[in-house]
């Protein structure tokens, strides 16, 4: 099983891109994990948030593959506490050989062809963070689930 986090838009915010990279980089000791960002639209000033959910439903759409368990990072997506994100992660990799793509996507949010085509949503809070920033609140929930997975001292409950 691989994990691959896709995103639209590159992190270019200096400081969240180091915690991502430190993040990406423990994940890899734990599972085949790759960090996909895709380049934002460009000229869509004269563009509806419609049309714009369109164009970038249809980029991340390419790059999951149809074997591929998506699931996508959604204020409306289930919640869980960090010991139950590692349970359920747990029991992603004990029953299925599916590769697993989270999906962080734009600032409007996912097309209908995107909600259609994903296996599930997951929500980090009600709050709502900056799309550059959520990618390093999820690597490391992610690195953290491992962790507890593995029985490692990195969480404390």
């Amino acid at each position: 099983m691989r994990i691959t986090l896709l995103t639209v838009g590159k992190t270019d915010i200096a400081w969240v891109r180091q915690g991502l990279e430190m993040y990406v980089s423990r994940l890899e000791h734990y599972v085949p994990f790759s960090l996909k960002e895709m380049p934002e639209l460009k000229g869509v000033s004269a563009l509806t948030h419609e049309q714009i959910k369109q164009r970038e439903g249809e980029m991340i759409l390419r790059q999951v593959a149809p074997a591929d368990e998506v699931v996508l990072l959604d204020e409306h997506g289930r919640e869980y506490r960090s010991l139950e994100f590692a349970d359920w992660l747990g029991g992603r990799m004990a029953r299925s050989g599916r590769d697993l793509v989270f999906v962080i996507g734009g600032a409007y949010g996912f097309s209908d062809a995107v909600y259609a085509r994903a296996d599930g949503k997951l929500s980090l809070s009600k709050m709502t963070y900056s799309h550059q920033l959520v990618r390093t609140i999820f690597a490391e929930q992610l690195y953290r689930a491992f962790t507890i997975l593995r029985g490692e001292p990195y969480h404390h409950e």
